[in-house]
């Protein structure tokens, strides 16, 4: 079996080194801490620590190995999409970041399958964008978060992203990105614990009641971090449509068709959520998922799914049935 990790993370010191090139205002900046680590400063955004293996190709493999992964399916780090710059600049750099994750992927397909960001504030860019990192670049798939500088995914705007997205029957990855109400979560690291999650849950209901997924039915949206509270909640989304009259403004079906095509990545830190999750989406549309290489991500994910699920046919469609049908990957 091969197990593929189908939420990791990449930024190297060759894609930095072009941004810097190319669009100076919107590099990152990479300081040394140790061997193992470093800041990341892009624009408002400290990450510390950035871990080591986001830029080191030899550290990530020997992790890899260490983890028992075969594949990464790589994105871009959530500070890199830009939502807030300069459209023409954020396509920029996401068509820098898409043509060297192609390049990885060319020169190591037994190791990386891509997938792309675009610049989502700019959406006819985007889309352009989008689809030539599919059809020139070789990517499977789009990396988004989860609002488009404070706007929600359902916004009318993004219809173009979605067009392509759809035309493509691409997966695509929801992050938590900038997430709401983060003057109240300053404390405790909340931002990162509650905030995350809630963010998530945002764009699920906006996908949704947004009438998105409904409206494009060959994209696979999946939700990171097991998909924040939604699953949890759906049954009072599908209640709330039931009883209220605001739920029925856009979407035209049953939210629950919609929730229906919801993936969820495996992240839950505990066997008792991941059962649930199972339980209540089924092993169809849950896809084993790290987010490596960061401190809020899981090294164990494959003991995880080990110690919480017993049955192998289950484990094998999370570890890699999963992935190879939702990326279009042969047997």
């Amino acid at each position: 079996m091969t197990v593929i990790d189908s939420h990791t993370h990449i930024l190297t010191e060759p894609m930095i080194a072009a941004i810097a090139k190319e669009v100076p205002s919107l590099a990152p900046k990479l300081t040394r801490v140790d061997d193992d680590s470093a800041v990341l400063e892009i624009l408002d955004v400290k990450q510390n620590p950035f871990p080591r293996s986001a830029w080191d190709l030899e550290r990530r493999f020997a992790e890899m190995a260490a983890q028992r992964v075969d594949m990464h399916v790589v994105c871009n780090i959530p500070h890199t999409f830009l939502y807030e710059a300069d459209g023409a600049l954020a396509d920029t750099v996401s068509e820098i970041q898409n043509e060297a994750i192609g390049a990885l992927v060319h020169q190591y397909p037994d190791r990386f399958i891509g997938m792309a960001t675009v610049a989502m504030q700019s959406p006819t860019r985007a889309a352009a964008t989008l689809d030539r990192a599919i059809t020139a670049h070789g990517l499977r798939g789009l990396h988004v978060g989860s609002n488009i500088a404070g706007r929600n995914l359902d916004d009318p705007a993004l219809d173009p992203v979605w067009e392509v997205a759809d035309r493509h029957g691409l997966f695509i990855l929801v992050h938590p990105h900038k997430v709401v109400a983060a003057q109240r979560m300053g404390s405790y690291y909340l931002t990162n614990l509650i905030g995350n999650p809630l963010e998530t849950t945002i764009a699920a209901a906006s996908l949704v009641f947004g009438g998105v997924i409904e409206r494009h039915p060959n994209i696979r949206f999946c939700l990171s971090h097991a998909g924040g509270f939604t699953p949890f909640q759906a049954g009072r989304f599908r209640h709330g449509w039931k009883v209220r009259k605001e739920p029925h403004v856009r979407l035209k079906g049953d939210p629950a068709e919609s929730l229906a095509r919801f993936v969820y990545d495996s992240i839950t830190h505990a066997p008792g959520p991941l059962r649930f999750l199972l339980e209540e989406v089924g092993a169809d549309r849950i896809i084993f998922g790290t987010d490596y290489p960061f401190d809020m991500g899981t090294t164990r994910g494959v003991e995880e799914i080990e110690e919480a699920i017993a049955d192998a046919a289950i484990r094998q469609k999370l570890f890699e049935g999963n992935a190879r049908r939702f990326f279009g990957l042969g047997a």
